[in-house]
């Protein structure tokens, strides 16, 4: 069984991101200081064995591939800079092993906000070296990450498409180091 978060419903993810991030400007919550915390639940859907679209990188080389535990592979195809403030990780979690295996706990960090919420890829960090800052993936109200959830086992040469959103860096930042726990580090570029 695979799970997947279709192209379809990341669109509406950031949409209503959005929606609740000019909602909660414009009601003067959002002071700044990462107390902007766009409200809906990042879960992953059924895979419905449908091609890429375009905006997912398809045919496109990865801009990154982080090797993490028992033959599991990250592809990082796509970083978006959007009109929010947030910067959106597209990408492929990959078994390459000959065996299925289980997605390492320690992708969701530490955090128990996180964890209370289901395995995920909510340990993740954006590292910006020129501008020495850590960005994590962001978090609803609630603490559900605004990520790929229900991550449990992955089939030998299974793909699951997954995301990762995280507040933007500078404009002037378009290279940064994407880290998630047991997978190696790689830099990309974001768009955008």
């Amino acid at each position: 069984m695979s799970i997947r978060f279709t192209a379809k419903a990341r669109r509406g993810m950031v949409a209503m991101t959005l929606a609740a991030g000019l909602a909660l400007g414009v009601a003067g919550c959002g002071g700044g200081g990462g107390d902007d915390k766009p409200s809906p639940s990042a879960s992953a859907s059924k895979d419905s064995g449908s091609k890429p679209s375009a905006q997912e990188g398809q045919a496109e080389a990865p801009l990154a591939e982080l090797k993490g535990t028992d033959g599991l592979l990250l592809q990082v195809t796509s970083a978006q800079r959007d009109a929010g403030g947030f910067v959106t990780v597209s990408g492929n979690l990959k078994n390459d092993g000959a065996e299925s295996v289980a997605i390492p706990a320690q992708t969701s960090g530490d955090e128990t906000e996180v964890i209370k919420h289901g395995q995920s890829l909510g340990g993740a960090t954006l590292v910006d070296s020129k501008g020495k800052k850590r960005y994590y993936v962001l978090r609803d109200t609630e603490g559900r990450p605004l990520t790929t959830t229900g991550l449990t086992t992955l089939e030998a040469g299974q793909k699951l498409a997954v995301f990762m959103q995280f507040p933007a860096p500078p404009a002037g930042t378009a290279d940064v180091t994407l880290q998630l726990p047991t997978f190696s580090s790689g830099t990309i570029k974001i768009s955008g």
